[in-house]
């Protein structure tokens, strides 16, 4: 989930001493904004979900389109749900790799092994040998 933590110093005398609040850009509600005295307030954001200014593909109902725009807040919530899942992965295999005392170092010349691997059993790789073996043979066994 992304998400941005805003804090405001004082700028006037109906402000605490710290405001501060939570903007989740992938929140449906990414429209709303914070006006002077703390309230939120509509504020039209270009592409927002759910905004009411665009208007409705040919041959779609509103009930239809409500329904799409609720589907898609839901799996817009399960990719970041999964996001969140996959960086937690990511941060536990890095701790198991350092635990069994694995460097980056390591990990680029692993990937480097399998690039180059991957290349020398590519079509265009093996192709590229071949034509270059039968070039060898032929300049060898000429008469120069």
């Amino acid at each position: 989930m992304l998400s941005i933590t805003v804090h405001r110093k004082q700028e006037n005398q109906n402000w605490p001493k710290s405001k501060s609040a939570d903007i989740n850009l992938n929140s449906p509600n990414k429209g709303l904004g914070v006006d002077r005295s703390g309230n939120l307030s509509d504020v039209p954001v270009e592409g927002a979900v759910g905004n009411s200014a665009d208007p409705l593909p040919p041959g779609l109902t509103e009930e239809e389109a409500e329904e799409l725009r609720n589907e898609l807040i839901k799996v817009e919530e399960e990719v970041s749900t999964l996001r969140q899942v996959l960086s937690a992965k990511e941060r536990h295999c890095a701790e198991l790799k350092r635990k069994l005392g694995h460097s980056p170092l390591d990990d680029l010349k692993q990937n480097f092994t399998k690039s180059w691997q991957n290349v020398q059993t590519s079509n265009t790789y093996v192709r590229t040998s071949e034509k270059l073996g039968e070039w060898n043979e032929r300049v060898t066994s000429s008469d120069l």
